[in-house]
């Protein structure tokens, strides 16, 4: 079968290379085509375009980037078309990925979409359009499936591709030593993928540094950038830097503070106490607060249905609240409340095997 993925972020390439992984084991005869970066690539087939070309967060970033955008449609749209695959798969992203599902369902292209769209949150009646243009629709979050079926639509729930991950990860036993981190506690900082929010939030972070001499900072840094880009807001400070490393240092991690995203999901997976964070523009959040119709941003919370993570969002993620939120996660009753509520978490979260499942459901709906 000819499988052509379109993932725009880190976390689809991550889930796009697990789900690659799964469709192998399921398909002896797999071709891959995709947009994506560098996990899928490591998974065969031929990279189209880097996701770190196409991430732009917010509504704003978005506006001012709408030429490469479109840009990148146009020839995701083309290479589409000219490579005829048996399947489209489209891994979140929804901004781009609807756009492109609309093509390709005109065009007599089967659409299976993979994690999805956060049309819950806000413009519900998006949800009209994926169904005609959508074939099949994997959902990662239990209460999506409620969702759906509220408007009308049949969906299936494969569980957390994270969970998959997280499974996979065999922690380095001389990682401390390896990476210079010595002995005392420590504290990652991870401030995203993108570079807008790396810009906005890790200063933010890095504020907090010399405020705690007997902890150990350390960013997970994004591949997609290199050590001199994160070396212009560490400056002189005492701070590690990691790359491909995110699992191994929240494995040895006292505590964290997270840019929001599918990081916090991962953090709490791994029973750090964290304090999420969120910085977007101004015209951005303006238009957000008007429109987003859910009580959080974190998925850590969502899931939950409460709060579990702080989250510092826009004006509230500034040093002094985030050195008070910090604290309280470092040592007592904050600290023990929020492990207590990570075991709710896990719960509901299940076991792995999203990527198999996926992989298992989508071959049966071709064969069929």
């Amino acid at each position: 079968m000819k499988y052509y993925l379109v993932a725009g972020e880190a976390s689809g390439d991550l889930h796009g290379a697990n789900l690659m992984k799964a469709l192998k084991a399921e398909d002896g005869n797999t071709v891959f085509r995709y947009f994506g970066g560098d996990k899928m690539q490591a998974e065969g087939g031929e990279l189209v375009k880097h996701y770190a070309e196409m991430a732009f967060m917010g509504f704003t970033e978005v506006v001012l980037n709408l030429r490469t955008i479109f840009k990148n449609m146009k020839a995701c749209k083309q290479d589409v078309l000219n490579w005829k695959p048996d399947v489209l798969i489209l891994i979140d992203f929804p901004g781009f990925n609807l756009k492109i599902a609309e093509f390709a369902k005109a065009n007599g292209i089967k659409v299976c979409y993979y994690i999805s769209p956060k049309v819950w949150a806000w413009n519900q009646k998006r949800v009209l359009k994926i169904k005609k243009v959508v074939d099949h629709m994997f959902c990662i979050l239990p209460f999506e499936v409620d969702f759906y079926h509220e408007w009308g639509m049949k969906v299936d729930y494969v569980g957390n591709p994270l969970l998959d991950e997280i499974a996979q990860f065999n922690p380095d036993p001389d990682f401390r030593t390896n990476t210079n981190l010595g002995n005392q506690k420590i504290i990652a900082l991870l401030p995203g993928s993108r570079k807008q929010e790396i810009e906005r939030l890790l200063p933010v972070m890095l504020s907090l540094t010399d405020l705690y001499p007997d902890y150990t900072f350390a960013i997970a840094a994004a591949p997609t950038f290199s050590e001199s880009y994160y070396h212009q807001f560490t400056g002189a400070k005492k701070v590690h830097l990691l790359f491909n490393n995110t699992y191994n240092l929240l494995n040895v991690a006292d505590a964290a503070i997270v840019a929001s995203g599918t990081a916090t999901l991962e953090t709490a997976l791994f029973k750090v106490p964290q304090v999420v964070v969120y910085k977007g523009g101004t015209i951005s959040i303006a238009i957000a607060r008007m429109l987003v119709k859910i009580k959080f941003i974190s998925l850590v919370n969502l899931i939950v249905n409460k709060k579990i993570v702080t989250e510092l969002i826009q004006e509230d993620c500034n040093p002094d609240r985030l050195n008070l939120e910090l604290q309280m996660i470092l040592e007592g009753e904050g600290r023990t409340k929020m492990l207590n509520n990570y075991d709710e978490l896990s719960g509901l979260m299940g076991k792995p095997g999203a990527s198999a499942k996926t992989a298992h459901l989508i071959s049966g709906y071709l064969k069929s």
